[in-house]
């Protein structure tokens, strides 16, 4: 199967003339970063969902409808929706109505995130980390089958043949709406992603693609022991094409170092280093960035490594709209053509 190519954002907010830009602003720049991915011509634009003040969607549902009437044929999700933090039947509902804007574009990719904010905000408890997201998974896989619900746990009240709607555009064609679960590296989330028939987005943000490999080959195994057909396997790593790795790293690494510095504080990390830095860009860093022969061969390697069907790029990192715009033209005018080219599917 060909590999597909995505963009994921994170709404980051870019200091400019020493001050952030408005939290509008930002919001109005994805949306345009979003239509200029569907000219590109790539499969999936995604927008993490985040509660502070250094990113700007807190409800990325939102702008996904906004995109839905203004762009034709990429497909439109979270990366991700923080799940433990919200009600399953409200996300099913939305993406259903997103489904039926969109004619059957909506995908999922649901997670627990990497930040923790949305707890006391929505009045959950940390103590509640795992239990939360498990039993709110496993409801979502109930809803997802577009079939009355009945439905119990400990942390929601229950749920005696429930229809939810609307009933998506994928369901009255015959389907149901794609979910992506973001692992980020336990054997536990690889096995309870698998459980429940869903695919895999393997969350790569540091250390090496090649670290990875293990999960996807469990996956695999997993996804036959529960007896269901294989699933799709793709991975989200952060990065930026420019015209040349020297011109990338000028880019993007002060916007890096802030935003890797602001959330090391926060957790207890010493400041980010520019070898740190040229590491994380290296051949078998995490960092998908330089120059579009250079961001070529190395999703290539990762491909053939891990196995992936999709490849998605977290294309911002507080960096400019110009500049966002451009990584996401360079992406699909010059770095997926050489991709097909090496993988032999042009």
């Amino acid at each position: 199967m060909p590999i597909e190519f995505g963009v994921h954002t994170f709404a980051a907010v870019p200091v400019v003339d020493g001050a952030p830009l408005s939290h509008a602003q930002v919001l109005r720049d994805v949306v345009a970063e979003g239509v200029a991915a569907d000219r590109q011509g790539l499969a999936f634009f995604g927008v993490g969902e985040h509660h502070r003040d250094d990113f700007a969607a807190s409800a990325p549902e939102i702008l996904l409808g906004a995109l839905a009437t203004a762009t034709e044929r990429i497909r439109l999700g979270t990366a991700v929706t923080v799940l433990s933090s919200n009600d399953p039947v409200r996300v099913f509902e939305q993406f259903s109505t997103l489904d039926g804007i969109s004619s059957g574009r909506a995908e999922m990719i649901v997670g627990r995130g990497s930040f923790v904010e949305s707890f006391p905000l929505f009045g959950y408890r940390l103590e509640d980390y795992e239990a939360l997201f498990e039993e709110r998974l496993e409801l979502l896989a109930a809803l997802v089958r577009e079939e009355p619900v009945t439905w119990s746990g400990t942390l929601r009240s229950p749920l005696h043949e429930q229809p939810v709607y609307p009933r998506s555009h994928a369901a009255e064609h015959g389907g149901r709406i794609p979910v992506w679960v973001g692992v980020g590296g336990s054997p536990e989330s690889v096995i309870r992603t698998a459980r429940h028939g869903f695919d895999m987005m393997l969350a790569i943000i540091g250390g090496s693609p090649a670290q990875f490999a293990p999960f996807a080959g469990l996956y695999r195994k997993a996804m036959e022991q529960f007896g269901h057909a294989p699933g799709r396997i793709g991975m989200h790593s952060p990065g930026l094409v420019a015209e040349t790795d020297a011109e990338a790293k000028r880019i993007l690494m002060p916007q890096w170092m802030v935003y890797r510095n602001r959330i090391g504080r926060e957790r207890g990390w010493g400041d980010a280093t520019e070898r740190e830095f040229d590491a994380s860009m290296a051949e078998h860093g995490a960092m998908f960035a330089g120059s579009p022969e250079t961001v070529a061969q190395k999703i290539v390697w990762a491909k053939e490594t891990l196995g992936v069907e999709r490849f998605d790029l977290k294309y911002d990192s507080g960096t400019s709209h110009e500049d966002n715009l451009r990584s996401i033209e360079l992406l699909g005018t010059e770095v997926v053509p050489r991709v097909r080219a090496l993988l032999g599917e042009a």
